[in-house]
């Protein structure tokens, strides 16, 4: 009888390793994950739930196994919510963690300096992996920048991010402006800003150009700022050839040869620096600008020297072939 208990014993103690073992061995040994894999939470997924997910795409052999393990030997914490990197071969107790502990991973979209409002909603909507419709946000309301966003993330809520951005800037901002500019409203800073930044290829000039804008203005002469006549025409996305001698005469709300002032709104997104060259314009008699064949602007005090700068750009346009 001695020999039966103490074989029972054995045996029960056999087991007990062996159960410890496929315990310990199945959850921090290799997965089959054979590749790195994303794998997504839904929202308010249980663990259940996820470990049902996991072995539907073949990431773990059993829920049921899983789970146990994770009662036993996991954290208490809940999983989170979000798109995470399972790498190849991490075990079911790195899966756990990852899914508890780690960062979601962040996708980005960047909107550049100077993009329009139409386009904007084109590159949003073309972005896979973003959900949900948008409209066409209104111009001016974005702040240009990269922004970071999850898989199956409405659409709508990384547009609300990207004019909260620009709100909290222009708060931070508008209180900073210097002393007598020629705009009295953020909104009216937002639309010259909107002609600075669609008018300056080159950074330095950005103060030098709101300048020189915020001179006409104040004097009240006509801005005659290309763009603005172009807006109208295909909301900011590029016209494709040259600006016709009726479209300089168009008199609408937002061209500048035809009337005096800001145009109605926005004729784009102005980035920081734009609206901050607005805010801060540098001191200047400037009133006449014309392009100088590198990038950059020839800036003139009087007519007279405007127009030899413009024969100056003639000269060298007819050079390389261009008239």
């Amino acid at each position: 009888m001695k020999r039966i208990g103490l074989l029972a014993g054995s045996v029960a103690v056999l087991v007990a390793l062996i159960g410890i073992v496929w315990l310990v061995a199945g959850w921090w040994g290799t997965s089959e994950l054979d590749e790195d894999r994303e794998f997504t939470v839904a929202s308010g997924s249980t663990l259940t739930a996820v470990a049902d997910k996991l072995a539907a795409e073949g990431a773990i052999d059993s829920a049921n196994g899983f789970l146990l393990r994770a009662k036993l030997l996991g954290s208490g914490d809940p999983v989170q919510a979000g798109e995470f990197l399972l790498p190849a071969g991490t075990s079911p107790a790195g899966m756990l963690d990852t899914l508890q502990h780690g960062q979601p991973i962040r996708r980005f979209v960047t909107i550049p300096e100077g993009t329009p409002s139409i386009l904007v909603h084109e590159r949003l909507m073309a972005e896979p992996l973003l959900t949900g419709e948008i409209p066409v946000p209104v111009e001016g309301s974005i702040l240009p920048d990269t922004y970071d966003f999850e898989r199956g993330e409405p659409r709508a809520k990384v547009l609300a991010r990207m004019q909260a951005a620009m709100q909290n800037y222009l708060a931070e901002a508008w209180p900073k402006r210097g002393p007598d500019i020629a705009v009295d409203t953020i909104q009216e800073a937002v639309t010259l800003a909107s002609i600075v930044e669609k008018e300056t290829g080159v950074a330095r000039e950005r103060r030098m150009v709101a300048g020189l804008y915020s001179n006409r203005l104040k004097d009240g002469m006509l801005l005659q700022a290309d763009p603005t006549i172009i807006y109208p025409i295909t909301k900011g996305k590029p016209l494709g050839r040259r600006i016709r001698q009726s479209e300089i005469a168009a008199v609408n709300d937002y061209n500048t040869y035809s009337m005096t002032g800001l145009p109605k709104a926005p004729i784009t997104n102005p980035g920081r620096e734009a609206i901050a060259a607005v805010l801060n314009p540098a001191k200047t008699d400037a009133r006449y600008m014309v392009a100088d064949g590198t990038g950059g602007h020839a800036f003139a005090q009087t007519l007279d020297e405007h127009n030899r700068n413009v024969e100056k750009w003639f000269a060298l346009r007819r050079e390389r072939g261009e008239m």
